[in-house]
């Protein structure tokens, strides 16, 4: 058990070094504090430890820092989809890790414009990987798997039907359903990716 632990506390270290990496000067702007402060603020990092698990697993062929930013990107698309998530015309919560929400701790306005801007810069950082042993083809074929999981057919999807399901009796087939369009869809992405 002591291994495990140690093996996903270097791979939580890995996986937040790649986030600080890719993530833009913080100071640059109140949006990119905004960014900062949801992205680095804790949490499991679940995702992206299931896609270095994965790659540890199969002993894919490609470099680590490939693997790494891989992961940083499904994390990005993760918490870009909790700031929106948050939101009082979603689901209204004012905390998120023990700390207030970014639009609590800004304003709406940042909060929308920090997750606008935290899904595109998951995409960039996946066209923006150089690994001899991903082909371009490859990589957009993984582009595209992130893609259609956050899409109309995923993750807003998802929050759509949560959304509308509020205060009616669900039956556990309509449950199911939102939790694999919200939750599960992004899960598979970032295995998936790994496979290809």
């Amino acid at each position: 058990m002591n291994n495990e632990n140690s093996f996903l506390e270097h791979n939580l270290s890995r996986i937040n070094q790649a986030l600080i990496e890719s993530l833009p000067e913080e100071n640059f702007s109140e949006i990119t504090k905004a960014i900062h402060y949801s992205v680095m603020n804790g949490g499991k990092r679940l995702r992206p430890q299931l896609m270095l698990l994965m790659a540890d697993a199969l002993k894919v062929d490609v470099s680590n820092k490939t693997i790494d930013l891989m992961a940083a990107a499904g994390e990005l698309i993760h918490c870009y989809s909790l700031i929106h998530d948050d939101l009082p015309a979603m689901d209204d919560d004012d905390f998120r890790r023990g700390q207030l929400s970014c639009h609590k701790k800004f304003d709406e306005a940042t909060a929308i414009l920090a997750g606008d801007a935290i899904q595109p810069l998951s995409l960039e950082i996946l066209t923006s990987i150089k690994d001899n042993n991903l082909s371009d083809s490859t990589k957009s074929d993984i582009i595209n798997v992130f893609a259609k999981a956050c899409g109309p057919k995923g993750m807003v999807e998802g929050q759509n039907l949560d959304i509308k399901s509020e205060s009616k009796n669900l039956n556990e087939d309509e449950l199911d359903r939102i939790h694999f369009l919200k939750t599960g869809k992004l899960i598979e992405a970032c295995i998936l990716s790994v496979c290809l």
